[in-house]
């Protein structure tokens, strides 16, 4: 007993520490840095100052705040139309052929999402797989000019972020009773309604989950917008790299990085919130 107690003990303390000084020790140092002013010969001068989130009301930078929020809606919106079917059909199958496409989904983590990114190009660009296709198919008679647009990296936020919503919401399908759509039928409602009033409020949770993990990378993945959507596709992400990498401006990309965390803490609580209120429902 007492060496089981004292291996928890252990453990637990590698975790919190691991925590303080690789995510709340940094994060300390980034709250400190966007209330400091740029320096010329160092990254930053000892002077506090709250100019950094001034400058954040430029127009360049709120239609920038603007544009990555539009760009990562949409891409949540999209994922979330193409992947609550997925894990509705998934949730369904036999054992078998649900961890066979479960697999089929983990399968791209495997590769890293950089290399994937590359991999579209191919697909995209004037010569590539897609354009061949169609001309193949005698659906265009030019090729299209699809790379380096925001369509482009909107079809690759899409395809590196659709699993982060699919496998949220298979996790709450599969928990799912089925036996209650059956009495919703046999009490006479038809297959849309029972499933808009039933198995979509259940899976809410999923929802909210998924467009969680979806809505806020897609605000922060710079090198996808880099790679496929070249110069034309400027979102958060890249405008956080380029204070910090190029213009050395490490006060102004912490400020920006600042606003972004408490939105995502937004996003928790309301996620928070909403488990709340479902929890005191059903008490």
């Amino acid at each position: 007993m007492m060496s089981n107690r004292l291996f928890k003990i252990i453990a637990i303390n590698i975790i919190f520490i691991w925590l303080a000084v690789l995510a709340l020790l940094p994060f300390i140092m980034v709250v400190v840095a966007s209330f400091l002013q740029q320096g010329d010969e160092n990254l930053f001068n000892w002077h506090l100052t709250v100019i950094n989130y001034t400058q954040l009301i430029n127009p360049i930078f709120l239609h920038i705040f603007w544009r990555s929020l539009v760009v990562s809606v949409i891409t949540t919106i999209l994922c979330l139309a193409l992947g609550y079917p997925f894990a509705y059909i998934l949730a369904q199958l036999s054992e078998k052929l649900r961890l066979a496409c479960l697999f089929l989904i983990i399968i791209p983590f495997w590769t890293s999402s950089l290399i994937r990114s590359y991999a579209i190009i191919t697909i995209l660009k004037t010569q590539g797989l897609l354009n061949q296709l169609l001309l193949t198919l005698h659906l265009i008679h030019q090729p299209l000019h699809i790379l380096y647009t925001q369509y482009a990296s909107q079809v690759g936020l899409v395809y590196s972020l659709l699993p982060f919503m699919v496998l949220p919401l298979y996790a709450t399908l599969e928990k799912f009773d089925w036996r209650l759509v059956d009495a919703a039928r046999d009490l006479g409602a038809n297959r849309l309604r029972a499933f808009w009033q039933i198995v979509v409020p259940i899976s809410a949770p999923g929802i909210i989950a998924g467009v969680m993990l979806v809505l806020l990378p897609a605000m922060t993945l710079f090198y996808i917008p880099e790679i496929l959507g070249g110069a034309k596709s400027i979102l958060l992400g890249n405008l956080i790299k380029n204070q910090f990498l190029e213009g050395q401006n490490w006060p102004l990309g912490s400020s920006i990085s600042i606003v972004l965390t408490f939105f995502m803490a937004l996003l928790i609580g309301v996620y928070w919130k909403f488990n709340k209120n479902k929890k005191q429902v059903l008490i």
